[in-house]
This record gives structure tokens, C-alpha cells and sequence, in this order.
């Protein structure tokens, strides 16, 4: 049986006319390749904790 967490990585690029996209924001403190992960309220880093609200 597959990890379903190990699924969750693919949504979040996409290749488009032989170009890799990457969907989600990235964190502005860790920069590119760190993930900013999306909550019902806001989102966090969790590689170093940078959050920013929704409003």
C-alpha cells in the first residue's frame, strides 16, 4: 500500500507545455524549493516556522 503523504508531493507540480510548474508558494524566508504549507487560516513554513495569516 502506498504512503499517502508520498502522493501529496506530486500536486504540487505540474508540467505544461514541456515545462516543469511548481503550484504552491514558496517560503520567503527559506526560499525556493521550501513549500509554505496551506491551512484553513493561514500558511506556515515547516522547515522554519514563517507563518502569514489569511484574512
Amino acid at each position: 500500500m502506498a504512503d499517502p503523504k508520498n502522493g501529496a508531493k506530486w500536486s504540487k507540480y505540474s508540467v505544461e507545455d514541456g515545462n516543469l510548474v511548481r503550484k504552491a508558494d514558496f517560503c520567503p524566508q527559506c526560499g525556493p524549493g521550501v513549500f509554505m504549507a496551506n491551512h484553513a487560516d493561514r500558511k506556515a513554513c515547516g522547515r522554519c516556522g514563517h507563518t502569514i495569516s489569511n484574512q
